[in-house]
């Protein structure tokens, strides 16, 4: 989940698993996967770095370790 202030400074909470995608108007309009639209004080980055560190919390964004993947066969 993350964290997102609406346009009347009313902070609430997002899924991020159900961003499809986040677009400036020039206000910064998140689009979920049903439709839905917020739209937010953050900025187009602000909201893809919190979205980023939720899914790396999730373990989604899992990346090999320094070396690349022929040390991991070691």
């Amino acid at each position: 989940m993350i964290s997102l202030t609406k346009l009347n400074g009313k902070r609430f909470v997002l899924n991020a698993l159900y961003i499809e995608q986040i677009e400036a108007f020039p206000d910064t309009t998140v689009t979920l996967t049903n439709g839905k639209k917020f739209v937010v004080r953050e900025t187009v980055e602000q909201v893809a770095a919190r979205a980023s560190e939720f899914y790396r919390q999730l373990g989604v964004f899992r990346l090999p370790k320094a070396g690349g993947l022929d040390s991991e066969r070691e």
